[in-house]
């Protein structure tokens, strides 16, 4: 089984259900990437290190016009 790390991110832009149904599914595009829970301002996942890493997660998020960073990453 692959490693998974858990991430963090606040986003800001988002206003309502629709910015959360964007967020969730441009993450979910991101090879190695477990969309926990999104809701306004929040994501919480699970990623793979050997598929994807903290840069690329929120450049999917950025990508689609909205900013991202990474609050906490626990190993």
């Amino acid at each position: 089984m692959a490693e998974q790390r858990p991430l963090v991110l606040e986003i800001k832009g988002m206003h309502c259900d629709a910015c959360v149904r964007r967020v969730t599914a441009s993450l979910g595009k991101v090879p190695g990437v477990k969309t926990g829970n999104v809701e306004v301002g929040k994501a919480s996942l699970q990623y793979d290190p050997s598929l994807a890493d903290e840069a690329s997660i929120a450049a999917a998020v950025r990508d689609i016009g909205f900013e991202a960073e990474a609050l906490s990453i626990q190993e």
